[in-house]
């Protein structure tokens, strides 16, 4: 991972053998019963521009999520999965909340741009959210009742401190 991308966090997982064990043995989405989970966490990275965007079970555990008033949270990337999913009155669920996510600008500055399955800034924008961001590659935590979004991977342990008071 390239600088700013790699934080002091990940860094610290990473010398966590007994963290790594768990993350290299993670549960399948399709096999967990959302009622008895609290919150949902989408981590970020391009590649959950694949694997969060038109993905019907991880579309279903949001709204299932939402509508039950549990936390959904996403970070960087992770907000791609947002755009898909609905309230239970049909419309966007992200119409009309504050939310962050990976910024048009650090998009193009990564040049990935003609790679991602939309721009989230934008797209966000297009659904009609509140869309907030920092300056590039700084922090921004969005809290929108039980909605946790962030803009980048400088935006994760604000996004993982917002989860935890919200539960606390």
């Amino acid at each position: 991972m390239g600088e700013g991308f790699f934080t002091d966090a990940a860094k610290k997982f990473m010398h966590d053998g007994e963290a790594v064990g768990e993350l290299c043995h993670s549960t399948k989405l399709d096999s967990i019963d959302f009622a008895s989970v609290d919150a949902i966490f989408c981590c970020g990275g391009h590649g959950t521009c694949v694997d969060f965007h038109d993905n019907a079970t991880l579309k279903s555990a949001i709204e299932s999520m939402y509508a039950g008033d549990k936390v959904v949270s996403a970070v960087c990337h992770g907000p791609m999965a947002l755009p898909q999913c609905n309230k239970p009155d049909g419309t966007p669920l992200i119409a009309g909340k504050v939310v962050a996510g990976f910024k048009d600008s650090e998009e193009v500055a990564v040049a990935l741009q003609d790679k991602v399955p939309f721009m989230l800034e934008s797209k966000m924008k297009e659904l009609g959210a509140k869309y907030e961001s920092a300056d590039d590659w700084n922090s921004k935590c969005c809290v929108d009742g039980k909605l946790v979004t962030g803009q980048n991977p400088q935006s994760s342990e604000a996004c993982a401190a917002a989860v935890i008071s919200i539960l606390s």
